[in-house]
């Protein structure tokens, strides 16, 4: 039997990705110590999520530790032979980030170097899967030459990046945000490690991930927070860009259907931006207005002309380099699809 494990499991791509490859036959371990409260609060916490798991899979391994903590994680590399690790744990929001740098630089860059180095020691022939993000491009994209339309931001069809943003997009010489950094530092390691010791890893930098299984928080969670708010009736804050700033949205199903195809193919230190694309995309006030006609419920908004630092105008992955490599994997849930899985069944 294959052995994985997942950090984050108890997250939106944890809990996915644990589901996913327990149905493909795998041993499952899962690491979460819940920090996803300490971050947001408790209405975000995992614990509900970890508990599913582990009643819905009683095969299921689960660690409450840290992964800062290289002794404990020391002690489940060293009892168990993984065949694929995806690390998904992190500190997830660029507004928390510079409350307490330390603490997200710690968990984000320290973090994922503690789990690189015991995938190296004790199961090199393993492959290596990271989640990343679009915010290690920083601000870059909103210097791009964006047209202001009725209900979202485009650029024209002309332009190199109509199809989304790809790899070539440069990650340096522009305003990260302290989150941004700290995931730069981990993604450009995991590429490292892949180079260096020539070892299986694979980064892919996210768009907005979402799915009904998000504990949606107001600093995280974009699709998954705004459906929350709108079926509750709490205010929901809009932070500048008149409401038309775009995302592309890729169901986490989509994203660890991804990961399954390159562990059947590994390759060394390769990246991916990886997103809805042109497939599955929305601005806010186009979001606003379709969960409202989903859920029947007026949104109650509250608008501030000053947008969030480092924040996204526009964003659409290209993802064809991955689907050059992987032809075989296609998008299964499209913007429609994302917003009546989470209206129907998201954890509010």
């Amino acid at each position: 039997m294959k052995r994985i494990l997942i950090t984050g499991s108890g997250g939106l791509i944890g809990s996915e990705s644990v589901r996913f490859f327990a149905k493909k036959g795998f041993e499952v371990h899962g690491i979460d110590n819940d920090m996803r409260a300490y971050f947001f609060g408790q209405d975000a916490s995992t614990k509900w999520s970890v508990s599913e798991l582990k009643k819905s899979l009683p095969k299921y391994h689960h660690y409450k530790i840290d992964i800062r903590d290289n002794a404990a994680i020391e002690k489940v590399f060293k009892k168990n032979k993984f065949d694929l690790i995806i690390h998904a744990a992190a500190q997830p929001s660029h507004d928390w980030a510079a409350k307490e740098p330390f603490t997200d630089f710690s968990v984000n860059a320290n973090g994922t170097l503690v789990m690189l180095e015991n995938f190296r020691k004790y199961c090199p022939k393993a492959s290596f899967i990271y989640t990343s993000t679009n915010k290690v491009y920083g601000d870059t994209p909103n210097l791009l030459p964006l047209v202001e339309l009725e209900t979202r931001f485009e650029i024209d069809k002309k332009h190199q990046f109509y199809r989304g943003i790809d790899e070539s997009m440069s990650i340096d010489q522009t305003k990260h945000s302290i989150f941004g950094v700290s995931k730069l530092a981990a993604d450009v390691m995991v590429q490292e490690y892949g180079r260096y010791f020539n070892l299986k890893t694979a980064i892919f930098r996210g768009g907005c991930l979402t799915g009904p299984n998000h504990s949606g928080a107001e600093l995280h969670g974009f699709l998954a927070y705004l459906a929350k708010c709108i079926a509750t009736g709490k205010q929901y804050n809009i932070f500048g860009y008149k409401g038309k700033q775009v995302r592309d949205n890729i169901h986490s199903y989509d994203l660890v259907n991804a990961f399954w195809h390159f562990y059947k193919k590994p390759r060394i230190a390769e990246v991916y931006n990886m997103g809805g694309g042109r497939h599955s995309n929305i601005s806010m006030m186009e979001a606003i207005e379709k969960i409202e006609k989903l859920t029947g419920k007026k949104a109650n908004i509250k608008y501030s002309k000053t947008n969030r630092i480092g924040d996204h105008i526009w964003y659409i992955s290209d993802v064809a380099k991955f689907q050059e490599h992987y032809p075989a994997w296609k998008f299964k849930y499209d913007i429609d699809d994302i917003l009546k899985e989470i209206c129907k069944y998201g954890h509010f």
